[in-house]
């Protein structure tokens, strides 16, 4: 049998964070119940006109600068038939053959830990379309309802080469695309509502073919980790297919998560048989180069351009630079905290270390963290101490009731005390330790330096871990004489 090749290409939806339509004044979000962002236009009725949303157009442009695109000084819009219950006109409007962009890429980081490695994936073209409305099955299956209020919603679907050889591939190109259009501001990226979610095509080749094999769709997956999960299946499917003699059929296929496999749904479709042709509604959509100029100097730093800074300006690793570039939100924490304490490395350890671990204890986002420990708490609590106020192991302590109880940092200390960094003090404690213990004393100058540790740890009880261990260590190791 050959050895075989995936060869993976996303086409993801985002669906742009207007206040209203791409066609009309409807608004796009925001109803709790079903049928209530609904108009004439939404509904295709006779007689109406659409009026394609600036806001839409302006946040597409957007997402296709941070990603490299060329920008198409004239495109259009065309209508992709179909006839499905939740598309009310019997076609979709989108972009067919001129697209707005074309061209750019996404990098993206592969592997973890010293296996990472940053790769670019190019992009087909990010065109402009609007949703379609939500069918929603009841418990009998008699039964079936539409929701027309996402019909209409503005997106831009962005289209990638079929660059991607693996299913990790593909889940670090899908995270990395998403980091970037939430970060401009084009989309709030929530997969759980559909926000952004992806088409993945999938097919496999004997390595060292350049003919591409039979492609499958997998539509609608909305879940980093069903991505990839639904890509591995996928390619083992066919793989088995191929090698028990049959053939793999082009469809359209469904992720079933329950089940750990995809399910088929329909034989998949090609251009010609939307029928598509230009709206004759809209008018060609010309973008000005003052246009792009503008929104391209209003562009925010991208989540690779904040990494690679965070790396150069605090001196974090690399790894600890991409878990702080997961959201805008985490890094913008994540440099208040530091700014505010002085102290990069320390902010990075806390974050990345109790912070997150407790929040994914939780099961919660950092959005979502007790306000105790938000940015202006957690970096108080480590100028405490940078300060020398309260050790380490005590600021676990503080932390803990901030994060519990909501208690302030100055709190905590006027309450248990702060550290104790009198040196004199500590030579006191110390002394006492020495006096109660002259057999260990005697065996500690007899080489046993192993001891050490007992003689910091008793030290430590005494002043109930109120001690600085560093000036312990050395107000011991001085008096027992080196």
């Amino acid at each position: 049998m050959p050895e075989w090749e995936a060869v993976i290409g996303l086409e993801v939806h985002a669906q742009l964070a207007t206040d209203s339509k791409i066609f009309c004044g409807a608004r796009a979000g925001g109803a709790s119940e079903p049928n209530q962002n609904v108009d004439a236009v939404t509904l295709g009725m006779p007689g109406v006109l659409p009026v394609l949303n600036r806001e839409a157009v302006e946040l597409a442009l957007r997402v296709g600068l941070a990603l490299g695109c060329d920008i198409a000084e004239r495109s259009r819009f065309a209508r992709k038939h179909y006839f499905y219950p939740d598309l009310p006109k019997g076609y979709q409007v989108s972009q067919y053959d001129q697209p707005i962009m074309s061209g750019g890429g996404v990098w993206a980081t592969v592997g973890d830990g010293e296996a990472a490695e940053e790769r670019f994936f190019e992009l087909t073209r990010i065109h402009m379309e609007e949703d379609a409305g939500k069918t929603v099955h009841s418990s009998s299956a008699s039964k079936s309802y539409v929701d027309f209020n996402r019909a209409g919603v503005p997106l831009v679907e962005i289209v990638s080469e079929p660059c991607m050889r693996t299913a990790t591939e593909a889940v670090a190109y899908m995270k990395a695309l998403h980091q970037v259009v939430v970060a401009v501001g084009a989309s709030d990226g929530n997969l759980e509502k559909g926000n952004f979610r992806c088409d993945a095509n999938v097919s496999v080749r004997p390595k060292g073919q350049e003919a591409f094999g039979t492609r499958t769709e997998i539509k609608n997956v909305n879940s980093f980790r069903f991505v990839g999960r639904a890509i591995e299946y996928e390619i083992s499917r066919q793989i088995n297919v191929i090698e028990s003699g049959g053939e793999v059929v082009q469809e359209t296929r469904l992720w079933d998560e329950a089940a750990g496999k995809t399910r088929s749904m329909r034989s998949k479709e090609e251009a010609h048989d939307y029928r598509y042709f230009p709206d004759p509604d809209l008018m060609v959509l010309e973008v000005s180069r003052e246009w792009v100029e503008r929104v391209l100097q209003d562009l925010p730093e991208l989540p690779r351009e904040r990494r690679k800074r965070f790396e150069s300006e605090f001196g974090l690793s690399a790894y600890d630079a991409e878990v702080l570039t997961q959201s805008v939100y985490r890094a913008d924490y994540f440099e208040t905290v530091a700014r505010a304490t002085g102290d990069a490395k320390l902010a990075a350890n806390w974050i990345t270390g109790e912070l997150l671990g407790a929040l994914n204890k939780d099961g919660v986002e950092l959005e979502e963290a007790p306000a105790a420990v938000g940015p202006d708490g957690l970096a108080e609590m480590l100028g405490l101490v940078v300060k020398g106020t309260i050790s380490g192991k005590m600021a676990k302590k503080c932390f803990a009731a901030m994060y519990r109880d909501g208690v302030s940092p100055s709190a905590w200390v006027a309450e248990h005390g702060g550290q104790i960094t009198d040196e004199s003090a500590i030579e006191a404690e110390v002394q006492k330790v020495l006096d109660a213990n002259p057999g260990q004393v005697e065996a500690y100058r007899g080489g046993k330096t192993k001891l050490m540790g007992f003689f910091v740890g008793q030290v430590m009880k005494a002043t109930r871990g109120k001690a600085n261990p560093q000036a312990v260590n050395t107000i011991v190791r001085r008096l027992l004489g080196g």
